[in-house]
């Protein structure tokens, strides 16, 4: 039997990783990682080739899982790395 620590870690874990179980996610989070500060989502959108409504659901779903971060400027959104779930998750794939 399990310790309930160790179920919620997993449970946290699997949320990281499922939401980076997307290609497109996975190069979303990989350009905000390589920008120093916040990256709007009107830049994004034209390096995905994608709708901004479907760039900001695929932002919606990193965000619910804490992978990345958002702020509010006038009428945009403007997204960043929360390098303490990349660390996480790194932490535990390094063992």
């Amino acid at each position: 039997v399990y310790p309930d620590v160790e179920r919620r870690e997993a449970e946290r874990l699997a949320a990281l990783a499922k939401a980076l179980g997307d290609p497109i996610r996975l190069q979303l989070v990989d350009v905000l990682r390589k920008h120093a500060g916040k990256v709007c989502v009107c830049e994004l959108v034209p390096l995905f080739e994608l709708s901004q409504p479907t760039v900001s659901h695929h932002l919606k779903v990193l965000r619910e899982a804490g992978i990345v971060g958002s702020e509010r400027r006038g009428l945009w959104a403007y997204y960043y790395v929360n390098r303490d779930a990349v660390e996480e998750l790194s932490a535990w794939l390094a063992g």
